[in-house]
C-alpha cells in the first residue's frame, strides 16, 4: 500500500519533533539595549568595539530586562588587571533591585575573579555560591567551612588577568553547572530563586565581556516562591556616586561608597518634581523622615514584614513610601538627621489606574 507524502510527513518522528532551541546574543554589539543599569553611574557600563566593559565603579550590577529560568549561557570574560585583584561576576536568577543596605542583588553568583590571594575558602577558577539571602546546595561540601554554600572548582582552569576565559553556564530546574574553558568544574542545586534576571557585576575593577549568548530551555514552571522579585518600574534616583538628581545645601550631604551621608544640617531634595509615586530607600538605623513638597506633615514610611521595627545604629532597613492622591507635582525631601546614612534610593512614578 502506498502512503501519500502528506501521510509520511504526519507519521515521521522528525516532522513531529519541535525545532531545537537556538542560541541568541544577549548584547547587540552596539549598546546596552535589553539591559538595565540598576545602580551604576552613566560610565560604569559601556559597549566598545562589540565588547561590554565595566570600569568597576560604583559597585553594583547590570541586569537583563527579561527573567530567565532554564538556559545555557556562554560568554567570554577578561580582567584588565594583571597583578592587582580583579573582581566581577555573573548573577543567576537574581532580583530586580539591590539587597537591603548593599549594592548587590539576591541570586546565585558565578565568580569572575583573578589574582585573589591563595586561601582555603575561595579560588580564582570558577566558584559558584549563593549571595544576599539566596539559597543553594553545593555539588561538593566546602572543604574548610562547613555549611558554606559555595562550590569550589574541581580543577584550576581559569587564566589570569589580560587573557580571555570561556564560561558555559547551564541553569536547569534549580541547578547550575559551570564549565570553565571547556570542562565542567563546579555547580550547585536546590537553588532559591530558580528563575530571575541575569546580571553582570561591577566590583572595583575593569572587566570585559564578549560573545555573550543564551539558549533558552523548556520551563519546569517553578512555584511563585521560587521566582525572583520582578521589575515593576523602580529606577534609582541619581548615580550613587554624586548628588546628581538631588539638591542639597553645601556640605549638608556627601556620597561615599554608594552611601548618602548626612551632616545633620538640612535635607536632601529631589531635583525633579513628582506627583504620585512609590519610593523606597535604605537607612542605617536612624530616623528618616520624608516630605512631599516644602510644607506639610511628613509622610509615614512602611517597613517590610520581618524587618526590625527599632533597628540598631548601623543596621540597614528598607523603607517604602507611596503617594497616590496628590493633585500636583512636588519635590520629595528626605529630612536631615545627624549620622544618618541612606542608600538604594529608588522611585517609580504612578499614573492614573496604576496605584
Amino acid at each position: 500500500m502506498r502512503l501519500s507524502l502528506l501521510a509520511l510527513l504526519v507519521l515521521s518522528p522528525v516532522a513531529l519533533a519541535a525545532d531545537p532551541p537556538t542560541a541568541v546574543p544577549l548584547f547587540n554589539g552596539k549598546d546596552l539595549t535589553g539591559w538595565v543599569n540598576v545602580n551604576g553611574a552613566p560610565g560604569t557600563w559601556k559597549v566598545q568595539d562589540g565588547v561590554v566593559v565595566t570600569n568597576g565603579f560604583p559597585i553594583g550590577f547590570l541586569r537583563t530586562e527579561k527573567q530567565y529560568e532554564n538556559f545555557e549561557l556562554e560568554m567570554e570574560w577578561m580582567h584588565v588587571n594583571t597583578k592587582e585583584v580583579g573582581n566581577s561576576g555573573l548573577f543567576v536568577w537574581a532580583d530586580a533591585v539591590p539587597q537591603v543596605g548593599g549594592p548587590f542583588t539576591r541570586g546565585i553568583e558565578v565568580q569572575v575573579l583573578v589574582n585573589y590571594p591563595k586561601n582555603d575558602w575561595a579560588t580564582n577558577h570558577g566558584d559558584v555560591f549563593s549571595v544576599s539571602g539566596a539559597k543553594c546546595k553545593p555539588d561538593r561540601p566546602h572543604p574548610t567551612k562547613k555549611g558554606l554554600e559555595r562550590c569550589l572548582p574541581s580543577e584550576e582552569r581559569a587564566k589570569g588577568g589580560g587573557e580571555w576565559n570561556h564560561y558555559k553556564v547551564i541553569g536547569k530546574d534549580g541547578a547550575i553547572k559551570l564549565h570553565v574553558n571547556g570542562k565542567e568544574v563546579s555547580g550547585v542545586s536546590e537553588c532559591n530563586p530558580r528563575k530571575g534576571y541575569l546580571a553582570l557585576e561591577a566590583e572595583g575593577a575593569e572587566c570585559h565581556f564578549r560573545n555573550v549568548k543564551i539558549t533558552e530551555l523548556p520551563s519546569s514552571n517553578p512555584k511563585p516562591e521560587l521566582v525572583a522579585t520582578a521589575d515593576v518600574g523602580f529606577r534609582m534616583i541619581g548615580d550613587a556616586t554624586t548628588l546628581a538628581g538631588w539638591t542639597a545645601e553645601k556640605d549638608a550631604w556627601k556620597v561615599s561608597d554608594g552611601n548618602f551621608v548626612c551632616s545633620g544640617k538640612t535635607g536632601l531634595t529631589t531635583a525633579k518634581k513628582y506627583k504620585n509615586f512609590e519610593l523606597f530607600f535604605d537607612s542605617n538605623g536612624h530616623g528618616a523622615g520624608v516630605r512631599h513638597g516644602d510644607t506639610g506633615p511628613g509622610l509615614g514610611t512602611e517597613i517590610p514584614p520581618g524587618a526590625p521595627k527599632q533597628p540598631k545604629p548601623g543596621q540597614w532597613v528598607r523603607h517604602r513610601v507611596k503617594v497616590t492622591d496628590a493633585t500636583e507635582a512636588k519635590a520629595i525631601t528626605l529630612d536631615a538627621a545627624d549620622k544618618l546614612q541612606l542608600r538604594n534610593l529608588f522611585i517609580r512614578e504612578l499614573t492614573e489606574g496604576k496605584k
